[in-house]
């Protein structure tokens, strides 16, 4: 089977993927539904799990992790609201795939990952050339990125036990951030800084993420 073949059978994988998956469970925003569309799934999954790229399943990866089943990345980027304008914040590099979806969708992505080798193989992953906007940062997720906050939007892709409030804070007024918490049983969360810096904190469903790690924890 040729390149270009293979590049055709995959592309019918991902628009099934958008209209039996994602569509067909609820997610409705056109700008998402676009990228899912354009982005290979397949070039962030591991080339023996390239059969399952587009089945809607979590898959493994280096180090132990996991790529996020694919509506449960829809689910999580729908729920911010995202603007072109948007400076976000990215908790969990993991393959990559989750940011450059983002890179799709906003104009400046941080994104943050503790783990050397995952940090290392997504910058240098070659469907990056495509993005001017990402930046790679390799350290802890608990203690964000202040540089550059606050951020409009939060997106964290592994599963503390609690809230880190230090993300919190760098959130700008207004801006959400998307969380996964808990151990065992864990709830995916939408937090919304209020205009009065108040927090509004609404569970969504429930879901399964590899735990969020400290620093200290790698030590």
């Amino acid at each position: 089977m040729s390149d270009e073949t293979k590049e055709k059978e995959y592309a019918l994988e991902r628009h099934l993927m958008i209209k039996e998956q994602i569509e067909f469970r609820g997610i409705r925003d056109k700008a998402l539904l676009s990228v899912l569309e354009k982005i290979p799934r397949h070039l962030f999954v591991l080339p023996e799990y390239w059969p399952y790229a587009y089945s809607d399943q979590a898959l493994p990866s280096i180090c132990g992790q996991t790529i996020s089943q694919p509506y449960i990345v829809a689910k999580m980027t729908e729920l911010l609201k995202l603007r072109k304008s948007d400076r976000v914040l990215e908790i969990g590099t993991g393959t990559g795939y989750q940011t450059a979806i983002l890179a799709e969708l906003v104009g400046e992505v941080y994104t943050m990952e503790i783990v050397e080798e995952l940090y290392e193989t997504a910058r240098k992953h070659p469907y990056m050339k495509h993005y001017k906007n990402i930046h790679f940062i390799h350290g802890d997720g608990y203690q964000g990125h202040a540089e550059a906050a606050p951020y409009d939007a939060i997106i964290v892709t592994a599963a503390p036990s609690e809230f880190p409030e230090e993300l919190i804070r760098q959130l700008a007024v207004g801006g959400k951030m998307v969380i996964p918490v808990g151990d065992y049983i864990q709830t995916l969360y939408l937090v919304i800084k209020q205009p009065d810096n108040e927090v509004r904190i609404t569970p969504t469903l429930g879901v399964q993420f590899v735990p969020m790690v400290r620093k200290r924890d790698r030590k």
